[in-house]
């Protein structure tokens, strides 16, 4: 489709779904279509931007996109108008992208339901009263129900890959510097990542490279040539039934292209202590980012949100320390597992989506959040669907800094997975 056709099919399926859906939180309709006659333009011209002219793209709430609210679903930020883009933001617009808008979130990005208190629930394509993960749930179920082209979340353990996986998607965590932060309303300055949600690997790798302004095309890789790390948990997360028999089925899948796989563990990373850790740095540097707002305005904070920015906050020095020091441990520890093998593959979540009636698990991020510690790139990716009709999803780790070739990878398995059909009724 040319840009403007585009944007009018967009348009309308935001007008048709949404209403049920619940992922836009604000829409710019009237220059985004301007930015889509401007893309035409361009095209019609010979002069097209990048691989991205013309795709029309949300962005999570907690990335600035100049004259919308940026509140990153909290409340007491609600009439923030953000001046100016996110620098991510910007190059988008530079690379031609259309801006439709602003996605719903979990609050505050710290928690992975996407129920929010002061701006409603976020639905799973996939099953409506069912989550679609967070902290940028918004973003996941967008793209999945064919909303837009893709979209923007933020990461800090695992918030791209997570609703990526419940919604049946592809998403990607860049190598930590890879994409800036700035003009993100943060959780968290140590962990947090900007990365794209798409239907395609594809659409990733010319989201990464306008988003980077680095290249991250590759040449597609043999799977057949790769020493591939399986890492399930052994165990010790608690997979649920419907995701240890997807993970294996894929393997089985791998073992047939060819591919030698070798069981692995991330080195010194224990489930229990490194999400403690990593909990812990969001909600003190979550605390100190959101202090002056929580102290004018506390009840623009859900009672949840803001217990645990509280919590942050009274934490002594020698126990963020020791936070810190396991997360760095963690990161120079990864280099010695990418010496035995070229990639890691692991399930993105230990759970599919479930119903927001249902308690969140503890260990949403158990598999996600080593990529945020060890700053390595990784992708989800769509590998089919459960018996309960739900979406399956492992991840691929690369080393740090090979974005590109984790993506190649991930590209060589969509083509062994296929991709994901649109959710019945959209």
């Amino acid at each position: 489709m040319m840009p403007v056709q585009r944007f009018a099919h967009y348009a309308e399926r935001i007008e048709r779904h949404d209403a049920k859906l619940g992922a836009f939180l604000n829409l710019r309709l009237t220059q985004a279509e301007a930015e889509a006659r401007a893309s035409q333009v361009r095209i019609t011209r010979g002069g097209r931007l990048s691989a991205i002219d013309g795709w029309c793209i949300g962005v999570k709430a907690n990335i600035a996109v100049a004259g919308l609210p940026h509140h990153a679903g909290i409340a007491a930020y609600r009439d923030v108008i953000a001046a100016e883009d996110s620098d991510v933001v910007a190059r988008l617009k530079r690379a031609g992208a259309v801006i439709l808008g602003s996605l719903n979130m979990h609050e505050g990005a710290l928690g992975a339901t996407t129920d929010n208190p002061a701006f409603g629930r976020t639905q799973n394509p996939w099953r409506h009263g069912f989550t679609p993960g967070g902290s940028s749930g918004g973003s996941g179920a967008a793209v999945a129900a064919g909303l837009c082209d893709a979209a923007l979340g933020s990461d800090t353990m695992g918030s791209v890959r997570i609703p990526s996986a419940y919604c049946g998607v592809y998403g990607h965590k860049p190598t930590t510097g890879v994409v800036s932060n700035s003009g993100v309303l943060a959780l968290s300055h140590t962990l947090d990542h900007v990365g794209p949600h798409a239907r395609h690997v594809g659409d990733l790798v010319a989201l990464l490279e306008a988003m980077s302004g680095k290249v991250m095309t590759s040449n597609p890789v043999d799977l057949k040539a790769l020493r591939i790390g399986v890492w399930d948990g052994n165990g010790a997360v608690g997979l649920e039934t419907a995701v240890a028999n997807g993970f294996q089925a894929a393997i089985a899948k791998l073992e047939l292209s060819g591919a030698t796989l070798v069981p692995v563990s991330p080195p010194v990373y224990d489930y229990g202590k490194a999400r403690r850790a990593g909990l812990l740095i969001s909600e003190v540097e979550g605390a100190e980012i959101h202090a002056a707002r929580l102290a004018s305005n506390p009840a623009g904070f859900s009672d949840a949100f803001r217990g645990l920015l509280e919590w942050g906050a009274r934490q002594p020095q020698d126990k963020c320390k020791a936070a810190y020091d396991l997360i760095a441990e963690i990161h120079d520890a990864a280099s010695g597992l990418f010496k035995k093998v070229d990639f890691v593959i692991a399930p993105t979540a230990p759970q599919t989506a479930f119903s927001f009636d249902e308690t969140a698990p503890a260990n949403q991020a158990d598999f996600t959040a080593w990529a945020n510690f060890a700053r390595l790139p990784a992708t989800a990716v769509y590998t089919g669907v459960s018996k309960e009709g739900l979406p399956l999803s492992l991840q691929v780790i690369g080393s740090e800094g090979q974005d590109a070739k984790t993506l190649a990878v991930a590209q060589a398995l969509q083509s062994l997975f296929g991709h994901a059909p649109m959710p019945e009724g959209f």
